[in-house]
C-alpha cells in the first residue's frame, strides 16, 4: 500500500488523518464490544437461572397433565375450550446499535373457561401448572434471543476490531513511515544539493 502513494506533504497529511480515524474506529468497537460482552454477560446469567426454574415448571406441568388424564381421560376437547392468548407484545431497545427485543405481556386473570361438568382439582391444577411455564417461557424467549442478537454483534465486532488492528492500521502505519521517510530524504538531498551549489558560489566569488 505504502509504495502505491506518491510521496508528498498532501498526502502525509491525508494520511495522518486517516490514521486517526482508523484508530478512532478501533478504539470506538473495542469499547462497543466490550460492553456487548458485559451485557451478554449479565443475559447468560439470567438463562441459566431461568432454565433452572422452567425445568422444574415443566416437569410439575407435565407431571399434572398426566394426572388430570388418568382422572378425566384425554383432556384435549376441554383443553380446546380455553381461549388463545394474544396478550403478548414485542417491542426494541437498542444497546451500542443491537436491537435487544422486550416482551410485555397483559397477562389475563386467571379463570377457567372450560366447563365444570368433567372438570376436578387436578384439572384446575394442571391449568395453573401451564399458566407458569407460559409465564416462564416468554421470559426465556425473550433472554435467549437477546443473547443471541448480542453474540451475532460480538462476532461481527470482532472482526471488525480485529481488521482494523491487524490490517488497516498496521497498513496506514506503513503509509505514513514510507512518506515521511521520503520527504525526509529529499530534504536532506535538498539541503546537500543547496550546500553543494552554495559551496560553488563561494568558490566563484574567491576565484573573481
Amino acid at each position: 500500500m505504502a509504495n502505491q502513494v506518491f510521496p508528498t506533504k498532501g498526502n502525509l497529511i491525508a494520511s495522518k488523518k486517516s490514521l486517526d480515524l482508523a484508530t478512532m474506529g478501533y478504539d470506538l468497537m473495542d469499547r462497543k464490544r466490550n460492553i456487548l460482552i458485559r451485557e451478554m454477560m449479565e443475559q447468560v446469567e439470567s438463562v441459566k437461572k431461568i432454565r433452572d426454574d422452567i425445568e422444574k415448571v415443566y416437569s410439575e406441568a407435565y407431571y399434572a397433565l398426566s394426572e388430570a388424564n388418568m382422572s378425566l381421560g384425554l383432556i384435549s376437547d376441554i383443553v380446546d375450550a380455553v381461549p388463545i392468548d394474544d396478550g403478548i407484545h414485542v417491542t426494541y431497545r437498542s444497546v451500542m446499535g443491537v436491537e435487544l427485543p422486550k416482551i410485555t405481556y397483559d397477562e389475563p386473570s386467571l379463570e377457567l373457561t372450560y366447563g365444570l361438568d368433567r372438570a376436578n382439582s387436578k384439572l384446575d391444577y394442571c391449568y395453573r401448572c401451564f399458566t407458569k411455564v407460559k409465564q416462564l417461557t416468554i421470559v426465556l424467549v425473550q433472554v435467549e434471543n437477546s443473547v443471541y442478537r448480542l453474540a451475532n454483534a460480538i462476532m461481527k465486532t470482532q472482526k471488525r476490531a480485529n481488521a482494523l488492528k491487524n490490517i488497516v492500521i498496521p497498513n496506514m502505519e506503513s503509509t505514513v513511515k514510507f512518506i515521511t521517510e521520503s520527504l525526509e530524504e529529499k530534504e536532506r538531498e535538498e539541503f546537500s544539493r543547496q550546500k553543494v551549489i552554495k559551496t560553488m558560489m563561494d568558490h566563484k566569488r574567491m576565484e573573481s
